[in-house]
């Protein structure tokens, strides 16, 4: 039986072409950006959808869910996190939703490990500085970074993602490694030789390098603060591949600016796609517009297992990647 589709925004045709080879009807929106709520609201009343697939960038909250017509029967987050969506309404609706889980931890563990080597490294700074026509020959004492070698990792989150750069570090680079979370991991320990701390406090204050690898959860909005920037090395890097506002944007800048740490990578940002005024004129800052799962082999298998999980819905099965 052929059902309806619509896709709030494109993403790699290899969902479409999975759901058209079923004789699904697939529907894109092709505005060029995020659609806002009255044109998403609008959008999916034209038609009497049977799956909507959505992305972080969407907010589908209550309102947004009411506008769906009666027949949507999923709801299909092309990302990891789902806190975009308001599970516990569509699920009141009876409509199920699922994410696109572990298809991207070796894309976005390499890209962090990336963000370590260019901020330690001065990487984006002396690219800069070439391009700015400063560069006039070797000098001894130009942009120097830090070596990584030795030194201590601090990882605050132990999930997948957090493991495979715990790993990297210390079997590729020789990092002491010390991590938190909600409790220790097995998994964490089985893939590197590590110390859990119970707090994040007690990273903050022994890492050379933090990574941050939590979900948004309003234990975990503003994590890193001023008070625990405080609690930093002088030299410390702190890198944020998970979510924005995990790290208290405003806070972070004047700590960059007084240098009460050395410098940050960010590949997402607390007011995304706003950057916090004075971050990007510091030079001791690493940003990036969410690329941490941008590869095309990975986002290819984000689209397809987007299709599986509509697909297995509307064939009256479970889908694989359900939100519970």
């Amino acid at each position: 039986m052929a059902h309806k589709i619509f896709i709030t925004r494109q993403i790699p045709k290899r969902a479409e072409e999975m759901l058209r080879a079923l004789g699904h009807e697939v529907t894109i929106s092709h505005k060029d950006g995020v659609l806002t709520r009255e044109e998403l609201k609008n959008a999916l009343a034209e038609q009497q959808y049977d799956a909507i697939a959505t992305l972080l960038t969407d907010t589908i909250d209550a309102d947004v869910i009411a506008a769906m017509p009666p027949s949507v029967k999923i709801i299909a987050n092309y990302a990891v996190g789902f806190n975009n969506i308001d599970v516990a309404v569509a699920h009141a609706r009876g409509i199920v939703v699922t994410n696109t889980p572990d298809v991207l931890t070796d894309t976005v563990a390499e890209h962090t490990v990336a963000l370590v080597l260019a901020l330690a490294s001065r990487v984006a700074e002396g690219d800069r500085y070439i391009r700015e026509g400063k560069f006039v020959g070797w000098e001894p004492m130009l942009l120097l970074g830090t070596d990584i070698k030795g030194k201590t990792l601090g990882l605050i989150g132990a999930g997948r993602i957090g493991t495979l750069v715990a790993e990297i570090l210390q079997k590729g680079f020789g990092m002491k490694v010390i991590y938190t979370d909600v409790k220790q991991s097995e998994a964490f320990d089985c893939a590197c030789t590590s110390t859990f701390y119970q707090t994040p406090e007690e990273i903050l204050k022994e890492a050379d390098i933090v990574s941050l690898h939590v979900p948004l959860l309003p234990t975990t909005k503003h994590l890193i603060n001023a008070e625990r920037l405080a609690m930093m090395k002088k030299s410390a890097l702190l890198i944020n591949t998970s979510r924005g506002p995990v790290v208290d944007e405003l806070a972070l800048v004047e700590a960059l600016k007084a240098g009460t740490i050395r410098g940050a990578a960010l590949d997402v940002f607390e007011f995304e796609p706003k950057v916090s005024e004075g971050l990007l004129a510091l030079p001791n800052v690493v940003v990036n517009p969410h690329l941490a799962s941008a590869t095309e082999e990975t986002r290819t298998k984000m689209a397809e297992m987007v299709a599986t999980n509509i697909i297995e819905v509307l064939s009256g099965r479970t889908a694989p990647n359900e939100v519970r």
